[in-house]
């Protein structure tokens, strides 16, 4: 079975794209390989191609610091990008960048199975909101399934422009009440199954 580690060292190795002549140290996430929460950037920068972690700048601290606003710890859920490797300059992945990572972030979804995956700025937003705006869409959840899938500004935006800092932090505070929401369901659902099987136990005799 595929682990997270091993995707890790995967990603070591890649070459599928030009950013690996560049970087320094590739960066594949970090976190629970259980989170019911997937938080989902768009590349790595400066401090997180010396590091190899994910959000370990400015933009890392704010989202550690809105997190913890709301009880979230940073152990708790699981970071990454869809690229993981630094663009020269942290100017915007290319589609081809992105693409080439693409199987390293659903590997790596799959093997999470989170319950709401936050995407943060408008490249991993593409991914499940295509042709939107996200200063439209940011704090409108769309669920699929027994997943959620939840569009915010990078913490980065809330930096170099302070008024969308508001619109993070309101959309931070929603993030308890969407998880909170799944796990209802899911508590209905397994209510819902157990009485469908003592149905068909009592049908049986």
């Amino acid at each position: 079975m595929t682990t997270l580690h091993d995707i890790a060292e995967q990603i070591a190795k890649c070459e599928k794209c030009p950013l690996h002549y560049s970087r320094k140290h590739p960066v594949p996430g970090e976190g629970s390989s259980n989170a019911k929460i997937m938080f989902i950037g768009e590349a790595p920068g400066y401090h997180e191609d010396r590091q190899g972690r994910p959000f370990v700048g400015a933009s890392g601290r704010l989202l550690e610091e809105l997190l913890n606003n709301v009880g979230i710890q940073r152990q708790d859920v699981f970071i990454t990008n869809v690229v993981k490797c630094r663009p020269p300059g942290n100017r915007d992945p290319e589609p081809e960048e992105i693409a080439a990572c693409r199987p390293y972030l659903e590997q790596q979804i799959d093997i999470i199975q989170p319950k709401l995956i936050v995407t943060l700025g408008r490249f991993s937003m593409q991914r499940y909101f295509p042709k939107a705006s996200i200063s439209r869409i940011h704090g409108q959840p769309k669920r699929e399934g027994d997943r959620i899938y939840y569009p915010m500004f990078h913490p980065a935006a809330a930096l170099h422009q302070p008024r969308w800092r508001t619109a993070l932090e309101d959309d931070v505070r929603k993030i308890p009440e969407l998880i909170a929401e799944l796990e209802s369901a899911t508590a209905d659902n397994s209510v819902d199954q157990d009485e469908d099987d003592q149905f068909e136990q009592l049908s049986f005799f």
